[in-house]
Protein backbone atom coordinates (compact mmCIF):
# COMPACT_ATOMS: atom_id res chain seq x y z
CA UNK A 1 0.00 0.00 0.00
CA UNK A 2 1.81 3.31 -0.79
CA UNK A 3 1.57 5.69 1.92
CA UNK A 4 1.38 9.77 2.06
CA UNK A 5 4.63 11.32 3.51
CA UNK A 6 1.97 14.43 4.22
CA UNK A 7 0.16 13.77 7.78
CA UNK A 8 -3.91 12.88 7.22
CA UNK A 9 -3.91 12.99 3.85
CA UNK A 10 -4.67 10.65 1.07
CA UNK A 11 -4.08 10.16 -2.43
CA UNK A 12 -7.32 8.46 -4.27
CA UNK A 13 -4.88 8.28 -7.40
CA UNK A 14 -1.44 6.44 -5.85
CA UNK A 15 -1.43 2.84 -4.66
CA UNK A 16 -4.75 1.78 -7.20
CA UNK A 17 -4.07 -1.23 -9.07
CA UNK A 18 -3.86 0.95 -12.29
CA UNK A 19 -1.15 2.80 -10.65
CA UNK A 20 0.87 -0.35 -10.06
CA UNK A 21 0.69 -1.62 -13.17
CA UNK A 22 1.59 1.57 -15.26
CA UNK A 23 4.59 2.06 -12.50
CA UNK A 24 5.63 -1.79 -13.22
CA UNK A 25 6.24 -0.72 -16.88
CA UNK A 26 8.01 2.06 -16.19
CA UNK A 27 4.77 5.00 -17.21
CA UNK A 28 5.34 6.27 -13.69
CA UNK A 29 8.50 7.25 -11.85
CA UNK A 30 9.40 6.48 -8.22
CA UNK A 31 8.68 9.55 -7.32
CA UNK A 32 5.75 11.52 -8.87
CA UNK A 33 3.32 10.40 -11.39
CA UNK A 34 4.66 11.04 -14.81
CA UNK A 35 1.31 12.48 -15.85
CA UNK A 36 2.74 14.08 -19.21
CA UNK A 37 4.67 11.09 -20.43
CA UNK A 38 1.88 8.97 -19.42
CA UNK A 39 -0.82 11.39 -21.46
CA UNK A 40 1.40 11.61 -24.63
CA UNK A 41 1.92 7.46 -24.09
CA UNK A 42 -2.10 6.26 -23.87
CA UNK A 43 -3.10 9.20 -26.24
CA UNK A 44 -0.68 8.09 -28.94
CA UNK A 45 -1.11 4.27 -28.42
CA UNK A 46 -4.88 5.10 -28.15
CA UNK A 47 -4.98 6.94 -31.71
CA UNK A 48 -1.55 6.36 -33.51
CA UNK A 49 -2.00 3.26 -35.27
CA UNK A 50 -5.66 3.79 -36.27
CA UNK A 51 -4.61 7.15 -38.50
CA UNK A 52 -1.84 5.26 -39.88
CA UNK A 53 -3.60 2.71 -40.93
CA UNK A 54 -6.54 5.00 -42.19
CA UNK A 55 -4.07 7.29 -43.98
CA UNK A 56 -2.63 4.12 -46.16
CA UNK A 57 -5.89 3.01 -47.16
CA UNK A 58 -7.00 6.44 -47.78
CA UNK A 59 -9.45 6.77 -44.86
CA UNK A 60 -7.71 9.45 -43.02
CA UNK A 61 -8.22 12.87 -45.15
CA UNK A 62 -11.99 13.01 -47.30
CA UNK A 63 -12.19 11.75 -50.76
CA UNK A 64 -14.87 11.80 -52.73
CA UNK A 65 -17.18 13.85 -50.46
CA UNK A 66 -16.94 10.61 -47.56
CA UNK A 67 -16.77 10.85 -44.38
CA UNK A 68 -12.90 10.19 -43.74
CA UNK A 69 -11.53 9.51 -40.00
CA UNK A 70 -10.90 12.98 -39.14
CA UNK A 71 -14.30 13.85 -39.54
CA UNK A 72 -15.39 11.33 -37.04
CA UNK A 73 -14.99 14.12 -34.14
CA UNK A 74 -16.11 11.79 -31.64
CA UNK A 75 -13.21 9.29 -32.06
CA UNK A 76 -10.42 12.06 -31.97
CA UNK A 77 -12.22 13.74 -28.92
CA UNK A 78 -11.90 10.60 -27.33
CA UNK A 79 -8.31 9.67 -27.67
CA UNK A 80 -6.49 12.97 -28.29
CA UNK A 81 -8.27 15.18 -25.83
CA UNK A 82 -10.18 12.70 -23.35
CA UNK A 83 -7.36 10.35 -22.83
CA UNK A 84 -5.23 12.62 -22.02
CA UNK A 85 -7.66 15.28 -19.86
CA UNK A 86 -8.72 12.46 -17.76
CA UNK A 87 -4.74 11.94 -17.02
CA UNK A 88 -3.96 15.46 -15.97
CA UNK A 89 -6.76 15.33 -13.30
CA UNK A 90 -5.40 12.54 -11.63
CA UNK A 91 -2.09 14.80 -10.64
CA UNK A 92 -5.33 17.58 -9.58
CA UNK A 93 -6.83 15.40 -7.49
CA UNK A 94 -3.72 13.96 -6.10
CA UNK A 95 -2.20 17.28 -5.26
CA UNK A 96 -5.70 18.40 -3.97
CA UNK A 97 -6.48 16.18 -1.50
CA UNK A 98 -3.08 15.83 -0.31
CA UNK A 99 -3.25 19.67 0.28
CA UNK A 100 -6.66 20.17 1.71
CA UNK A 101 -7.69 16.61 3.46
CA UNK A 102 -4.81 18.04 6.15
CA UNK A 103 -6.74 21.44 7.12
CA UNK A 104 -9.62 18.42 8.71
CA UNK A 105 -6.59 18.41 11.71
CA UNK A 106 -4.90 21.90 11.17
CA UNK A 107 -8.01 23.87 11.03
CA UNK A 108 -9.39 22.02 14.63
CA UNK A 109 -12.65 20.41 12.44
CA UNK A 110 -11.67 17.12 13.78
CA UNK A 111 -10.39 17.16 17.63
CA UNK A 112 -8.15 15.50 19.37
CA UNK A 113 -10.51 13.04 20.28
CA UNK A 114 -11.23 11.67 17.08
CA UNK A 115 -7.82 12.03 15.39
CA UNK A 116 -8.17 7.79 15.75
CA UNK A 117 -10.93 7.29 13.99
CA UNK A 118 -10.01 9.87 11.08
CA UNK A 119 -6.60 7.61 10.56
CA UNK A 120 -8.81 4.76 10.85
CA UNK A 121 -11.07 6.24 8.01
CA UNK A 122 -7.86 6.99 6.17
CA UNK A 123 -6.68 3.14 5.85
CA UNK A 124 -10.15 1.86 5.22
CA UNK A 125 -9.97 4.05 2.25
CA UNK A 126 -6.49 3.47 1.17
CA UNK A 127 -7.48 -0.43 1.46
CA UNK A 128 -10.81 0.24 -0.65
CA UNK A 129 -8.15 2.52 -3.26
CA UNK A 130 -5.33 -0.85 -3.59
CA UNK A 131 -7.95 -3.15 -3.67
CA UNK A 132 -8.09 -5.61 -6.64
CA UNK A 133 -11.96 -6.34 -6.74
CA UNK A 134 -12.99 -2.61 -8.18
CA UNK A 135 -10.88 -3.60 -10.82
CA UNK A 136 -11.96 -6.90 -11.62
CA UNK A 137 -15.53 -5.52 -12.06
CA UNK A 138 -14.19 -2.79 -14.39
CA UNK A 139 -12.43 -5.38 -16.56
CA UNK A 140 -15.78 -7.47 -16.41
CA UNK A 141 -18.44 -4.36 -17.71
CA UNK A 142 -15.20 -3.95 -19.89
CA UNK A 143 -15.26 -7.67 -21.16
CA UNK A 144 -19.09 -7.29 -21.34
CA UNK A 145 -19.60 -4.19 -23.16
CA UNK A 146 -17.20 -5.64 -25.68
CA UNK A 147 -18.70 -9.25 -25.79
CA UNK A 148 -22.18 -8.21 -26.39
CA UNK A 149 -20.77 -5.31 -28.48
CA UNK A 150 -19.96 -5.75 -32.59
CA UNK A 151 -19.03 -3.76 -35.18
CA UNK A 152 -21.96 -4.50 -37.06
CA UNK A 153 -23.63 -2.72 -34.31
CA UNK A 154 -22.28 0.22 -34.90
CA UNK A 155 -21.92 0.70 -38.27
CA UNK A 156 -22.02 4.32 -38.80
CA UNK A 157 -19.44 4.96 -35.90
CA UNK A 158 -16.90 3.09 -38.26
CA UNK A 159 -18.13 4.45 -41.81
CA UNK A 160 -14.96 6.63 -42.59
CA UNK A 161 -13.44 2.77 -42.86
CA UNK A 162 -15.74 2.03 -45.92
CA UNK A 163 -15.43 -1.76 -46.28
CA UNK A 164 -15.61 -2.84 -42.93
CA UNK A 165 -18.69 -0.60 -42.32
CA UNK A 166 -19.96 -2.89 -44.86
CA UNK A 167 -19.23 -6.25 -43.32
CA UNK A 168 -16.01 -6.69 -45.52
CA UNK A 169 -13.78 -7.92 -42.09
CA UNK A 170 -11.66 -5.77 -40.12
CA UNK A 171 -8.74 -4.59 -40.52
CA UNK A 172 -6.04 -3.38 -38.29
CA UNK A 173 -7.53 0.28 -37.53
CA UNK A 174 -10.44 -0.70 -37.00
CA UNK A 175 -9.77 -3.69 -35.09
CA UNK A 176 -7.24 -1.49 -33.25
CA UNK A 177 -10.55 1.23 -32.37
CA UNK A 178 -12.48 -1.24 -31.35
CA UNK A 179 -10.89 -3.47 -28.91
CA UNK A 180 -7.42 -1.04 -27.72
CA UNK A 181 -9.13 2.87 -28.13
CA UNK A 182 -12.26 2.70 -26.63
CA UNK A 183 -10.39 -0.14 -23.68
CA UNK A 184 -8.22 2.84 -22.73
CA UNK A 185 -10.72 5.51 -22.78
CA UNK A 186 -13.19 3.28 -21.11
CA UNK A 187 -10.57 2.20 -18.59
CA UNK A 188 -9.97 5.73 -17.47
CA UNK A 189 -13.54 6.83 -17.30
CA UNK A 190 -14.43 4.28 -15.26
CA UNK A 191 -11.49 4.64 -13.28
CA UNK A 192 -12.53 7.84 -12.75
CA UNK A 193 -16.04 6.70 -11.68
CA UNK A 194 -14.82 4.42 -8.90
CA UNK A 195 -12.58 7.51 -7.55
CA UNK A 196 -15.90 9.62 -7.19
CA UNK A 197 -17.45 6.62 -5.15
CA UNK A 198 -13.94 6.44 -3.07
CA UNK A 199 -14.56 10.28 -2.68
CA UNK A 200 -18.54 9.40 -1.59
CA UNK A 201 -17.24 7.24 0.85
CA UNK A 202 -14.61 8.89 2.13
CA UNK A 203 -16.50 12.43 2.97
CA UNK A 204 -19.54 10.06 4.35
CA UNK A 205 -16.78 8.93 7.31
CA UNK A 206 -15.58 11.94 7.50
CA UNK A 207 -19.17 13.25 7.85
CA UNK A 208 -19.87 10.91 10.56
CA UNK A 209 -17.17 11.86 12.67
CA UNK A 210 -17.85 14.39 15.98
CA UNK A 211 -16.31 16.85 14.24
CA UNK A 212 -16.00 20.30 15.62
CA UNK A 213 -17.87 22.71 13.77
CA UNK A 214 -18.14 26.46 14.13
CA UNK A 215 -21.68 27.76 12.46
CA UNK A 216 -20.00 31.55 13.58
CA UNK A 217 -17.43 30.97 10.63
CA UNK A 218 -17.42 33.57 8.21
CA UNK A 219 -17.02 30.84 5.60
CA UNK A 220 -20.72 30.10 5.65
CA UNK A 221 -19.67 26.39 5.83
CA UNK A 222 -19.01 26.03 9.77
CA UNK A 223 -15.71 25.92 9.28
CA UNK A 224 -15.86 23.71 6.16
CA UNK A 225 -15.21 26.35 3.35
CA UNK A 226 -11.46 24.76 2.32
CA UNK A 227 -13.35 22.26 0.85
CA UNK A 228 -15.03 23.92 -1.78
CA UNK A 229 -11.94 24.22 -3.96
CA UNK A 230 -12.04 20.43 -3.99
CA UNK A 231 -14.47 20.50 -7.11
CA UNK A 232 -12.18 22.02 -9.61
CA UNK A 233 -9.76 19.21 -9.63
CA UNK A 234 -12.57 17.57 -11.62
CA UNK A 235 -12.45 20.32 -14.09
CA UNK A 236 -10.25 18.27 -16.67
CA UNK A 237 -12.88 14.93 -16.58
CA UNK A 238 -16.02 17.03 -17.12
CA UNK A 239 -13.68 19.02 -20.14
CA UNK A 240 -12.69 15.55 -21.63
CA UNK A 241 -16.55 13.66 -21.38
CA UNK A 242 -17.94 17.28 -22.71
CA UNK A 243 -15.93 17.56 -25.73
CA UNK A 244 -16.62 13.62 -26.53
CA UNK A 245 -20.63 14.78 -26.43
CA UNK A 246 -20.13 17.91 -28.59
CA UNK A 247 -17.58 16.51 -31.40
CA UNK A 248 -20.02 13.66 -31.50
CA UNK A 249 -23.09 16.26 -32.10
CA UNK A 250 -20.76 18.46 -34.38
CA UNK A 251 -20.14 15.70 -36.78
CA UNK A 252 -24.10 15.37 -36.77
CA UNK A 253 -24.65 18.72 -37.68
CA UNK A 254 -21.77 19.38 -39.88
CA UNK A 255 -22.49 15.99 -41.70
CA UNK A 256 -26.01 14.55 -41.05
CA UNK A 257 -28.06 18.00 -41.38
CA UNK A 258 -28.89 17.88 -37.81
CA UNK A 259 -29.42 21.76 -36.25
CA UNK A 260 -28.35 22.58 -32.48
CA UNK A 261 -32.08 23.02 -32.45
CA UNK A 262 -33.15 19.54 -32.44
CA UNK A 263 -30.31 18.77 -29.80
CA UNK A 264 -31.31 21.70 -27.21
CA UNK A 265 -32.62 19.63 -24.78
CA UNK A 266 -29.81 16.96 -24.76
CA UNK A 267 -26.97 19.56 -24.12
CA UNK A 268 -29.07 21.35 -21.44
CA UNK A 269 -29.49 18.24 -19.47
CA UNK A 270 -25.74 17.62 -19.82
CA UNK A 271 -24.93 20.59 -19.10
CA UNK A 272 -27.00 20.24 -16.01
CA UNK A 273 -26.58 16.97 -15.03
CA UNK A 274 -22.67 16.04 -15.21
CA UNK A 275 -21.33 18.79 -12.71
CA UNK A 276 -23.86 17.61 -10.62
CA UNK A 277 -22.66 14.18 -10.49
CA UNK A 278 -19.42 15.02 -9.95
CA UNK A 279 -20.50 17.44 -7.13
CA UNK A 280 -22.06 14.74 -5.62
CA UNK A 281 -19.59 13.36 -2.66
CA UNK A 282 -20.66 16.56 -0.62
CA UNK A 283 -24.17 15.56 0.02
CA UNK A 284 -22.49 13.43 2.45
CA UNK A 285 -22.11 17.09 4.56
CA UNK A 286 -26.16 17.98 4.21
CA UNK A 287 -27.41 15.94 7.19
CA UNK A 288 -24.43 17.66 9.05
CA UNK A 289 -24.29 20.71 7.93
CA UNK A 290 -28.50 21.27 8.15
CA UNK A 291 -27.48 19.71 11.93
CA UNK A 292 -25.11 22.26 12.59
CA UNK A 293 -27.15 25.45 11.41
CA UNK A 294 -30.53 24.49 12.91
CA UNK A 295 -28.63 23.69 16.81
CA UNK A 296 -26.52 26.79 16.17
CA UNK A 297 -29.39 29.00 15.74
CA UNK A 298 -30.87 27.48 18.55
CA UNK A 299 -27.73 27.77 20.75
CA UNK A 300 -27.26 31.37 19.70
CA UNK A 301 -30.58 32.56 19.59
CA UNK A 302 -30.84 31.53 23.44
CA UNK A 303 -28.10 33.75 23.88
CA UNK A 304 -28.68 36.61 22.47
CA UNK A 305 -32.09 36.39 24.33
CA UNK A 306 -30.80 36.27 27.91
CA UNK A 307 -28.45 39.16 26.34
CA UNK A 308 -31.11 41.14 25.01
CA UNK A 309 -33.55 40.81 28.18
CA UNK A 310 -30.49 41.97 30.62
CA UNK A 311 -30.00 44.96 28.52
CA UNK A 312 -33.66 45.83 28.59
CA UNK A 313 -34.22 44.95 32.55
CA UNK A 314 -31.00 47.28 33.08
CA UNK A 315 -31.48 50.03 30.59
CA UNK A 316 -35.28 50.29 29.41
CA UNK A 317 -36.95 48.88 32.80
CA UNK A 318 -34.43 50.74 34.93
CA UNK A 319 -34.44 47.21 37.43
CA UNK A 320 -31.53 46.45 39.39
CA UNK A 321 -29.57 43.88 37.32
CA UNK A 322 -27.52 41.69 39.25
CA UNK A 323 -23.58 40.57 38.25
CA UNK A 324 -24.33 38.98 34.53
CA UNK A 325 -20.81 38.35 33.32
CA UNK A 326 -22.88 37.73 29.65
CA UNK A 327 -23.49 41.77 29.98
CA UNK A 328 -19.64 42.69 30.03
CA UNK A 329 -18.13 39.62 28.04
CA UNK A 330 -16.07 41.48 25.12
CA UNK A 331 -16.70 38.70 22.84
CA UNK A 332 -20.48 39.74 22.50
CA UNK A 333 -20.25 43.84 22.58
CA UNK A 334 -22.53 45.70 22.31
CA UNK A 335 -26.10 44.34 21.36
CA UNK A 336 -25.96 45.46 18.27
CA UNK A 337 -22.32 43.24 17.77
CA UNK A 338 -24.49 40.34 19.51
CA UNK A 339 -27.09 39.62 15.97
CA UNK A 340 -23.91 39.47 14.22
CA UNK A 341 -23.25 35.41 14.89
CA UNK A 342 -26.91 35.04 14.94
CA UNK A 343 -26.94 36.20 11.22
CA UNK A 344 -23.42 34.47 9.95
CA UNK A 345 -25.44 31.19 10.97
CA UNK A 346 -28.35 31.97 9.42
CA UNK A 347 -26.34 31.71 6.37
CA UNK A 348 -24.55 28.96 6.59
CA UNK A 349 -24.63 26.89 3.40
CA UNK A 350 -26.08 23.43 3.25
CA UNK A 351 -23.16 21.79 1.69
CA UNK A 352 -19.06 22.92 1.78
CA UNK A 353 -19.35 24.48 -1.49
CA UNK A 354 -19.54 27.99 -3.28
CA UNK A 355 -19.99 29.68 -6.88
CA UNK A 356 -16.33 28.89 -6.84
CA UNK A 357 -17.06 25.11 -6.51
CA UNK A 358 -19.46 25.25 -9.42
CA UNK A 359 -18.81 27.77 -11.95
CA UNK A 360 -15.82 25.52 -13.02
CA UNK A 361 -17.63 22.47 -13.56
CA UNK A 362 -20.01 24.19 -15.45
CA UNK A 363 -17.90 26.04 -17.30
CA UNK A 364 -15.55 22.86 -18.71
CA UNK A 365 -19.49 21.46 -19.39
CA UNK A 366 -20.45 24.20 -21.10
CA UNK A 367 -17.11 25.28 -23.39
CA UNK A 368 -17.32 22.53 -25.84
CA UNK A 369 -21.02 23.32 -26.21
CA UNK A 370 -20.23 26.83 -26.94
CA UNK A 371 -18.00 25.73 -29.91
CA UNK A 372 -20.65 22.93 -31.11
CA UNK A 373 -23.52 26.17 -31.11
CA UNK A 374 -20.84 28.64 -32.94
CA UNK A 375 -21.34 25.90 -35.72
CA UNK A 376 -24.76 26.83 -36.54
CA UNK A 377 -24.91 29.95 -34.70
CA UNK A 378 -23.24 33.57 -34.98
CA UNK A 379 -20.39 33.01 -32.30
CA UNK A 380 -21.58 36.43 -30.62
CA UNK A 381 -25.05 35.23 -30.09
CA UNK A 382 -23.57 32.22 -28.56
CA UNK A 383 -21.43 34.00 -26.45
CA UNK A 384 -24.45 36.33 -24.87
CA UNK A 385 -26.36 33.55 -24.32
CA UNK A 386 -23.94 31.86 -21.76
CA UNK A 387 -23.07 35.11 -20.51
CA UNK A 388 -26.79 35.73 -19.37
CA UNK A 389 -26.87 31.60 -18.08
CA UNK A 390 -24.13 32.26 -15.65
CA UNK A 391 -24.88 35.99 -14.47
Amino acid sequence: METNPTPWAISLVRGDLLFRLQRKIGLIPENGLGIGRRAVFWSLLAWLPIAVWAWQKEYLLPVDGGEPLLAHFGINARLLLAVPLFIVAEGMMHSTLTTLLPRLVSSGVVPPGQLDRLRSVLSDIAQLRDSVLPWIAIFAALASFFLFSRPSEVPHELSWAKDQADGAGMGLGVWWYLYVGRTIFLTLLLAWLWRLALLFMLFKRIAGLELSMVPTHPDRCAGLGFMARIPVMFVPVVLGISSVFASGWAHQVVYHDVTIGSLRVEIIAFVVVVPLIFLSPFVSFLGLMLRTKKQGLLDYGDLIGRHGRLVRERWIDGKQVADAPILDAPELGPIADTAAPYELISKVRPLPLSMGSLIPLVGAAVLPMVVLAAMDLPLKTVLKTVLKMLV
